[in-house]
């Protein structure tokens, strides 16, 4: 009788080659971070210098993203990992109350900076013999969620252009998963919570019991929890996991806060 078959759901393959967007800060700096643990090697690139990331790159540039490929063609050589994280949370208001230039740039920078990304790294990853992809969006990407038109858009498009990207790619051994997240701690939530108050009038503490109720576990989760899933996907055991929309987020059952 042969052997069972066992793949490791906590490292990668040895030598795997890994660009995270975003990387410089919560969620993108926790999936770095864990893809380094995980045996990865892994360049960051981020639009805020102060985090230190390895490249400063605004992604929803064209020279900018050039500039990216050419660090990572010197630096690796090749690729089998993209993460997409980068994104902006945008206004918050009614829909009538936002901004056109606002709503435009929320669109510019996740959904046009995800695709530019996406499209210079797939020939990197067919030379590797293919890779993973994973676009980082949002319960709000699965959800309706209320005063946040602009995100919810950017999100439910990348959700959309993953499961897409996932049937065009599928042939080139390129998988292509989107990652969900819910309500993370931090400082990025305490921004949302605040400008959520500003428009509905709501105690700041009273939308944050609502965030946290939104949940069938009752909590915010961490950006760890979001950085174990890319690990998995990136891994010999989710080696067949592809055109899938996770999410990590204890159960979400509404995005109305209040």
């Amino acid at each position: 009788m042969s052997e069972p078959l066992i793949l490791d759901a906590g490292r990668v393959k040895p030598g795997t080659r890994a660009l995270v967007t975003g990387g410089g800060s919560g969620i993108g700096r926790a999936i770095a971070d864990a893809l380094r643990a995980a045996g990865a090697d892994v360049l960051v690139c981020d639009i805020d210098a102060s985090t230190g990331p390895d490249i400063v790159s605004d992604i929803a540039d064209d020279d900018a993203v050039d500039q990216l490929f050419k660090a990572v063609d010197r630096k690796f050589g090749g690729l089998e990992v993209l993460v997409n994280n980068v994104g902006v949370a945008g206004p918050a208001g009614l829909v009538d109350e936002i901004d056109a230039g606002a709503f435009d740039e929320v669109i510019r920078v996740n959904v046009g900076g995800t695709f530019r990304v996406t499209a210079r790294a797939v020939p990197f990853l067919r030379a590797s013999g293919g890779g993973l992809i994973v676009n980082i969006a949002s319960t709000a990407g699965i959800f309706p969620y209320p005063y946040r038109s602009p995100y919810v858009a950017a999100k439910w498009a990348i959700v959309g252009l993953g499961r897409s990207w996932a049937m065009e790619l599928g042939a080139d051994n390129i998988r292509v998963n989107v990652v969900c997240p819910g309500s993370v701690g931090g400082p990025r939530m305490d921004q949302v919570i605040e400008r959520e108050a500003a428009v509905t009038g709501v105690n700041p503490s009273s939308l944050r019991r609502g965030y946290e109720e939104q949940v069938s576990m009752r909590r915010f989760m961490d950006a760890a929890d979001v950085a174990g899933a890319v690990v998995y996907m990136a891994s010999p055991a989710g080696r067949h996991v592809s055109g899938q929309v996770l999410s990590i987020d204890g159960a979400t059952e509404s995005l109305r806060s209040s």
